[in-house]
């Protein structure tokens, strides 16, 4: 719509509010920050420490100031980051959050190692950023910050959500005319306006110590099953009417007609490019990806080789070092990331130079192998932790639930397979791997597909394949059998829930389209569809739940997960079962099969809602080879989908009996 057809419909919907005068705000008036430290635990693979500040808030003349000094900070350039190379974190960053009017508040993070002392990391956290604080910021860095900050200003119109939370952060909660005004105000930002809000915020006040401690999980159990005799039941009640304009929307369905028409070419040297133009900002977003599947293509006993070259590729190129290559990106304010999946954000003027390094870095990494073994000794350190949590080991048992024996998503990354990794094999592992006939990429905005090409091709047109292509798409796998899996988990006072069942289809399978349409009749509006409705609001067992198909290219794999008190693990299971065998036997009712046409098809614009979304939508359809508009043929089958349909569907494909049940948390009762 335009902007005066959207000022009619809010003045129309909203211009008869009577205008009310505000109370009067109380005032605020806050005190010194007394030092503090403190552990919790924690179910992460590793462990967290944060260094803590109050930073100042949005009313403050300082506000611009101290994004400025937060970013620089922050930057790969910055001595924060510089503990990483070092082999002293795992990761780092640091972060300006939780803003209001009168405080904010800032802290540098490091990630280490699970079974870590963060006490000496903290120090020198405390003593690098007093030095900052002390010595000042350097220029560069400042003005690198500076640069990023407005080139995020023209990203951050790219998304129609994304420009939304902009406008009401700065409208609602800011108290400003629109977010340029921040924009401006960074611009303003001096070197000595950082270094000065460097020393009052940081060297002036005490910080806050907080460390997430992990806290292994317990070896999974096999659990007797899933309720035995117990019943779920609950009471009808009546339907509730939509408003006038929202039961029109729903019954008003049309097939939504394409916003984009990308443009599709294939290279000389098999790298697919798809160029979509979009003028909404001055900017240009590349993602790239290399069709992988390290399960099949890493040698026996050599698994997470794919894991530490992808951490090496921060380490720059042949040609530049992690530094100055880290410079290059900052003076042409873009961002980049190189590995088996790329990306490159970068202002339209800069264009051709942002392609330039990050092919630099996608084709030509330094790979040194001095990082070589920081990062395996990094790999190894967060793989000992992960091993050890409770998030990985429901996905353990999970997979090995539903998988056959040997399968290839059944190897296991170790800290042992991990340190008996050399040097040349991970340089092996990336001439075999990253090769331009298994690549694609998708370039959208401010630029033609002429501009496209004759940059992609300049820069990535000598990259060559050699030998045979590997192997990279699964075998099929067949129905799994029903088990039950308990994962403790010390910090979790409810249970996390999964049933999930390996269904013998795939995504091109014409029964998908029918099987997502049920999806939405279970699932995917929250009171206003069946498993929300009566598992929730009716009975009250789960806290939240959702359903979903996830389909490949050779699999696909049916979840209902849910959250729930342990003394409902069973009820709220016998209830789901319920529900799927009532969507085997009956057909769903004409409201039911209208509404998850609505929500189907309303997805469908929403999902091109940001010109990442749009990329990351075209770059997963070329992976599994969908065509590039498979989401308005999928709409037109919604459209004319049957209730028939959707019950023979599931009565084929769908077993409540086959579930794979794995609970994550207290014992299930």
């Amino acid at each position: 719509p335009t902007r005066r057809s959207s000022d009619l419909v809010v003045k129309q919907l909203y211009g008869g509010i009577p205008r009310r005068r505000l109370p009067a705000r109380p005032e605020v008036n806050l005190r010194a920050v007394p030092a503090d430290s403190f552990t919790l635990d924690s179910n992460l693979p590793y462990l967290l420490t944060f260094i803590s500040y109050r930073f100042p808030g949005t009313d403050s003349p300082d506000f611009a100031a101290a994004r400025v000094l937060s970013d620089a900070l922050a930057s790969q350039r910055a001595d924060l980051y510089g503990l990483v190379p070092q082999g002293k974190a795992l990761g780092t960053d640091f972060a300006f959050v939780e803003t209001y009017p009168k405080a904010s508040a800032a802290f540098a993070i490091a990630a280490l190692p699970a079974g870590a002392n963060p006490a000496a990391i903290d120090a020198e956290i405390q003593k690098l950023l007093n030095d900052y604080a002390t010595k000042g910021v350097p220029p560069d860095l400042v003005e690198a910050a500076k640069k990023a900050e407005v080139a995020s200003a023209e990203f951050g119109r790219n998304s129609i959500t994304n420009l939304a939370a902009l406008w009401s952060q700065a409208l609602a909660a800011e108290g400003r005319q629109s977010p340029d005004e921040v924009v401006e105000a960074i611009k303003r930002v001096t070197l000595d306006d950082v270094n000065r809000v460097a020393k009052k915020y940081m060297l002036e006040q005490h910080a806050i110590i907080a460390n997430l401690k992990p806290a292994p999980s317990g070896e999974p159990v096999s659990s007797k099953g899933f309720g035995g005799t117990e019943a779920a039941t609950s009471t009808p009640t009546k339907p509730v009417a939509l408003p006038e304009w929202a039961e029109a929307a729903v019954k008003s369905l049309r097939v939504p007609e394409p916003n984009i028409h990308p443009t599709d070419m294939t290279l000389s040297n098999g790298l697919r490019l798809i160029v979509q133009t979009e003028k909404t900002s001055p900017t240009v977003t590349l993602l790239g990806s290399i069709k992988t599947q390290t399960q099949l293509e890493t040698p026996p006993g050599k698994d997470g080789v794919s894991d530490v070259l992808e951490g090496l590729f921060s380490y720059g190129t042949k040609t530049l070092d992690r530094l100055a290559f880290q410079k290059a990106l900052d003076d042409i304010a873009a961002s980049e990331s190189a590995g088996a999946n790329f990306n490159l954000k970068v202002l339209k003027q800069d264009f051709s130079r942002g392609v330039e390094l990050l092919a630099d870095n996608e084709l030509h990494p330094a790979l040194p192998p001095d990082a070589f073994k920081i990062v395996q000794q990094q790999t190894a350190q967060l793989t000992e932790g992960q091993l050890q949590s409770p998030g990985y080991r429901m996905d353990r048992a999970l997979q090995h639930a539903l998988l056959p024996a040997g399968d290839p998503l059944l190897r296991e990354t170790t800290p042992q397979t991990v340190s008996s990794l050399s040097y040349e094999n991970v340089t092996s592992y990336f001439a075999k791997t990253f090769r331009p006939d298994l690549a694609t990429i998708v370039v959208i905005g401010d630029v033609t597909p002429e501009e496209a090409r004759a940059e992609i091709e300049k820069c990535f047109g000598s990259w060559q394949a050699t030998g045979p292509k590997p192997q990279v798409v699964l075998p099929p796998v067949p129905q799994n059998k029903p088990s039950a899996v308990d994962v403790p988990d010390s910090s979790q006072v409810q249970d996390t829930v999964n049933l999930s069942e390996e269904l013998e289809m795939n995504r091109f399978s014409p029964d998908y389209y029918a099987l997502q349409v049920g999806d939405h009749v279970l699932g995917g509006g929250f009171y206003a569809t069946r498993l929300y409705r009566d598992l929730r609001e009716k009975a009250g067992y789960v806290y939240n739940i959702n359903d979903s198909l996830l389909a490949g290219e050779t699999r696909a794999t049916y979840t209902i997960d849910y959250g729930c008190d342990p003394q409902n693990v069973s009820k709220a299971r016998a209830l789901v079962e319920q529900e799927l065998i009532s969507m085997q036997k009956s057909n769903v009712t004409p409201a039911e099969l209208q509404q998850a046409k609505a929500l189907l098809l309303r997805q469908i614009p929403l999902g091109e809602s940001s010109e990442d979304a749009v990329a990351a939508g075209l770059i997963a359809r070329s992976r599994i080879g969908l065509p590039l508009n498979e989401p308005f043929h999928a709409a037109a089958q919604y459209f004319n989908m049957t209730a028939d349909q959707v019950r023979a569907a599931f009565a084929k494909w769908i077993d409540p009996k086959s579930l794979v049940q794995v609970v994550r948390g207290p014992a299930p009762q």
